[in-house]
């Protein structure tokens, strides 16, 4: 269980490593009018995939805490608010066929909601940030 939830410790930096990357780009894309590329449609992806990695790692230490002592509060009021970032993240789909400004403008704002809720997510935990 050690293992995993390192790993599940290093993700979640991957997973604010990329976003603010890709915040940034469809920040600079919204506000100066870019045509959207596939590379920006990559990044989407990227973070998506991440945060779907995240929270399978996630689905797996909570099961195994779980079995090992029981269900616990804070546990699952952090696995809660991450499915909601998650369900979030996914809602990027609805605007793949939209136009360029509408695509930039609801990326950037579907990942500062994730984080919102990632930043309350973690908040939730004893340890927090630095666990």
């Amino acid at each position: 269980m050690e293992i995993m939830l390192t790993i599940h410790s290093y993700v979640r930096w991957l997973v604010v490593g990329i976003g603010i990357i890709a915040l940034a780009k469809f920040l600079l894309g919204w506000l100066r009018k870019m045509s959207f590329k596939p590379m920006d449609r990559g990044l989407m992806s990227g973070f998506v995939g991440l945060v779907d990695l995240q929270t399978l790692l996630g689905i797996i230490l909570f099961i195994l805490g779980w079995l090992d002592a029981g269900l616990v509060r804070y546990r699952a009021e952090h696995a809660f608010t991450m499915i909601l970032a998650l369900v979030l993240a996914h809602l990027s789909r609805r605007w793949r066929n939209a136009d360029d400004t509408t695509r930039f403008r609801n990326y950037a704002l579907i990942i500062l909601g994730v984080f919102i809720l990632v930043f309350a997510g973690i908040a939730i935990l004893p340890q927090g940030w630095f666990g």
